[in-house]
C-alpha cells in the first residue's frame, strides 16, 4: 500500500499500541467485571470494547446502568492503579522505532481513550513519553474514538493536516477514527486486536510490528 501524500506526522494510540498493557487491563476487567459485579464473561467479551472510553464498556456490562457503571469503574480503576506500575512497559522495539521517526523529523503524537494523566504516567513509566510534545486523553476532549475529533485535534496541535499524517492503533476503533478524520491508518497487528477484526476498517497500512510499519513507510 501507498501513502497519498508525504508524511509530515504521526499519531498512536497508548494501550496495545506503544505499551503492553493487556495483562493489566485484563486484569482489572476480571476484578471489577466478574469478581466484583458477578458476572461470568469471557476474556474475549472482557476485552472486546477496549478502545472506546471506558464509561462505554461498563455501562455495557452493567446493562445500562450508568450510576452502577460509574462505581465499577472506580473498582476498576483502584485495581489498576495497584497492579499498573510494576507491570507497564513498552512493546520491544517500540523506543528504537520512535528514534527513527524523530531522527527522520516526524513529528510525533498519542491520541487515547485512557484518562490523560494515566496515559502520562505509562508513557513516562515505559521511557517513550519524551518523544510526544501531544498527548490527547479521553479527558481532554469532548467526543471520543471512533469519532474523528480526538484525532483531528492532535492534527491541529501538532500543526499537520490530516492529509499528511498518520494515525496507528490497535483496536477498529482507531482505525474508524483515523479513517472518519481522513487520516491514514495503521492497523497495529501486534496488539490486542485480530488481524480480521482490524482488517474490516480498511486501514491504509497493516503491521505486525512498529518496526515493519517503518519499514513500509520508508522512514530510516
Amino acid at each position: 500500500m501507498t501513502h497519498a501524500a508525504p508524511l509530515d506526522a504521526i499519531l498512536f494510540d497508548a494501550d496495545g499500541t506503544l505499551i503492553d498493557t493487556y495483562e493489566i487491563i485484563l486484569a482489572s476487567m476480571r476484578y471489577s467485571i466478574n469478581e466484583v459485579l458477578g458476572k461470568n464473561c469471557s476474556d474475549a467479551e472482557l476485552m472486546h470494547g477496549v478502545g472506546t472510553p471506558l464509561i462505554d464498556q461498563m455501562v455495557h456490562f452493567c446493562d445500562g446502568n450508568r450510576e452502577e457503571a460509574e462505581r465499577i469503574i472506580q473498582v476498576y480503576r483502584d485495581h489498576n492503579d495497584i497492579v499498573h506500575d510494576a507491570s507497564i512497559s513498552a512493546f520491544p522495539d517500540t523506543a528504537a522505532a520512535l528514534a527513527r521517526l524523530k531522527a527522520a523529523g516526524i513529528k510525533m503524537g498519542v491520541v487515547t481513550s485512557k484518562r490523560h494523566a494515566m496515559a502520562a504516567r505509562g508513557l513516562e513509566m515505559s521511557g517513550i513519553a519524551g518523544y510526544f510534545p501531544v498527548l490527547i486523553g479521553h479527558d481532554d476532549w469532548p467526543e471520543h474514538k471512533p469519532a474523528p475529533g480526538p484525532v483531528l485535534h492532535g492534527c491541529q496541535l501538532l500543526g499537520t493536516a490530516p492529509a499528511r499524517t498518520l494515525y496507528v492503533g490497535d483496536s477498529p476503533y482507531d482505525i474508524q477514527a483515523g479513517n472518519a478524520a481522513d487520516c491514514s491508518t495503521a492497523a497495529a497487528l501486534w496488539g490486542m486486536f485480530s488481524e480480521d477484526e482490524l482488517a474490516a476498517q480498511h486501514p491504509t497500512y497493516r503491521a505486525h510490528s512498529l518496526t515493519q510499519l517503518l519499514d513500509q513507510l520508508g522512514i530510516g
